[in-house]
């Protein structure tokens, strides 16, 4: 086998419309009635009739499907990708399997795909993600099948890790917390009211963006939120709405405070009277309007190589120039997408000015603006067409949306270059790099 490195093309990408997720109460979730595996059923299914009937790819023609999903037990197990490629009519001798990267995953089923088709062992890969955060939630009240190992933060327990500081680490709330007062006092330091504004401007985008945001769905039929009887078809996301900071900023504060007394750097930021004195309250800064709702949704995009790609006479969304993955410290998980775009950049020979637009997952507005701060990027190059915070964010799905928007707006922009990132429960970031070959 040839050693060289091979083009990939990013071909197509769809995805279903987000739904706004409710556990404990799935007649109040559009999609409350169809299980996770089920949304990329009727994905891969309306993907090949809609998108890829005219480019004549048949779902024989694959030669491997990666699924990701962030929660892969009890509905959303996957049997080694085989359940999810039943379901979207994909023939049962083509090679699946799944990935979890907890909010990377979709990510990871991509930058796999990538990689095979790089090395020649594929030519065509289907890749997916999905999560279905009302009925297999991530949190312990509606998923009992979750259960980390604790014994991580026994001091008497062998596997204890001081530096991990498990019950931090499996908060989302607190890592992004912890990121926000690491932050304090160095060039990266954001307010509350930083957050909030970003959270108000991606809802506001987002609903100026939807008929735009439409042209990646796929509808599926679903129902009327708190009417189950009343069955429609889903075709725009359903977390959006008209914002304003005047209301985002009363919203309740869910974080604790660390009263941190050192930031990152080890300058001293005064402990619990320095924080009260410059927040004016007790409470933590992540709410509602500056994070990431729950959701519903399935994400899909084919990935092939480019001389092939050529032979059938296909035209490219984006070619991958180059990926990036990164560890960090678990407690702020928040700082993966610095990294990881770092070794995409360095991989693809590029700096962050050369970068026209980016695609920042807003899991918690913190990251977006972190990783804005730390590559000094202009708030008119992220998020553009909106961001999760509005949008949605069904963890092991995102980051197949992100690219995929992140090619349509490319094309729409005529710009060269983008980057699509997300930091990933556990302390790590993934990021996609794309090129547009029209610009």
């Amino acid at each position: 086998m040839a050693s060289r490195i091979r083009e990939v093309w990013l071909v197509d990408y769809a995805r279903t419309a987000f739904s706004r997720s409710r556990p404990g109460a799935p007649e109040r979730d559009v999609f409350g009635g169809l299980r996770g595996d089920e949304l990329v059923g009727h994905l891969l299914r309306g993907f090949f009739e809609n998108n890829l009937a005219d480019k004549t790819i048949k779902p024989e023609d694959l030669d491997q499907v990666v699924s990701g999903t962030a929660l892969p037990v009890f509905e959303n197990w996957t049997y080694g990708g085989k359940i999810p490629s039943f379901l979207g009519n994909i023939p049962y001798d083509i090679s699946t399997y799944s990935v979890e990267k907890q909010c990377g995953s979709a990510g990871q089923a991509m930058c796999s795909g990538i990689m095979e088709i790089m090395t020649g062992y594929s030519k065509t890969v289907l890749c997916t993600g999905f999560e279905h955060m009302t009925r297999v939630g991530m949190d312990q009240r509606y998923n009992p099948h979750m259960k980390p190992n604790l014994s991580l933060g026994t001091k008497k327990s062998i596997w204890y890790r001081k530096d991990v500081e498990i019950m931090t680490t499996i908060s989302m709330l607190q890592t992004a917390q912890k990121l926000y007062e690491q932050n304090i006092g160095t060039s990266a330091e954001v307010s509350k009211e930083d957050l909030d504004k970003l959270g108000v401007r991606s809802h506001n985008l987002t609903v100026a963006n939807r008929e735009w945001l439409k042209g990646e769905i796929i509808p599926v039929e679903g129902y009327e939120a708190g009417n189950p009887d009343n069955k429609m078809m889903i075709d725009e996301d359903k977390a959006a709405r008209p914002s304003n900071l005047e209301d985002v900023s009363k919203l309740r504060r869910l974080s604790k405070p660390f009263y941190l007394k050192q930031n990152i750097e080890g300058k001293d930021i005064g402990g619990k009277q320095a924080y009260v004195e410059r927040e004016g309250t007790k409470e933590g800064v992540i709410t509602a309007g500056n994070s990431s709702p729950l959701n519903a949704g399935a994400t899909a995009c084919l990935l092939m190589d480019a001389e092939l790609a050529k032979q059938k006479g296909l035209e490219p969304m984006a070619i991958i120039k180059s990926m990036g993955w990164a560890g960090v410290d678990p407690t702020v998980m928040g700082r993966g997408p610095v990294p990881a775009s770092e070794m995409a950049l360095k991989h693809a020979g590029l700096t962050a000015d050369d970068i026209a637009f980016w695609e920042i997952n807003e899991a918690f507005c913190i990251v977006a603006l972190n990783c804005m701060k730390h590559f000094n990027i202009p708030e008119e190059k992220v998020n553009v067409m909106g961001g999760s915070t509005a949008i949605g964010h069904p963890l092991g799905a995102t980051m197949i949306r992100l690219p995929g928007t992140l090619a349509r707006i490319l094309k729409d922009k005529k710009a060269k270059y983008g980057i699509a990132n997300a930091c990933c429960g556990g302390g790590q970031g993934i990021a996609v790099l794309l090129e547009n070959p029209d610009a």
